[in-house]
């Protein structure tokens, strides 16, 4: 099993920054890539961005290139979102997970984003 476990969210103003962590923990040893996705009010999840556990490859979607950042400490099992230029249509619960190489996806519980006008 592997536990992954959010934190940064909070409220900011339009144009600010925040920076999510998550922390894995458990049967980390085959981590293939790690990642976020958000959910807002009334949507469906979407993808946000990941990376690649070994290289330097890494995925964004369209909107938050050049304004989000993911990276990854491997020795502390944790990936970060920075996120800068904060829009108000950024405010969503923002979702951690973990997929395995042998298969086998992990969620963490969320945390919430709240971007004001």
């Amino acid at each position: 099993q592997v536990q992954l476990v959010e934190s940064g969210g909070g409220l900011v103003q339009a144009g600010g920054s925040l920076r999510l962590s998550c922390a894995a923990s458990g049967r980390t040893s085959s981590t293939y890539l790690m990642g976020w996705y958000r959910q807002a009010p009334g949507k469906e999840r979407e993808f946000v961005a990941a990376l690649r556990w070994t290289g330097t490859r890494t995925t964004y979607a369209d909107s938050v290139k050049g304004r989000f950042t993911i990276s990854r400490d491997n020795a502390k099992n944790t990936v970060y979102l920075q996120m800068n230029s904060l829009k108000p249509e950024d405010t969503a619960v923002y979702y951690c997970y973990l997929q395995l190489s042998q298969g086998g996806d992990y969620w963490g519980q969320g945390t919430q984003v709240t971007v004001s006008s």
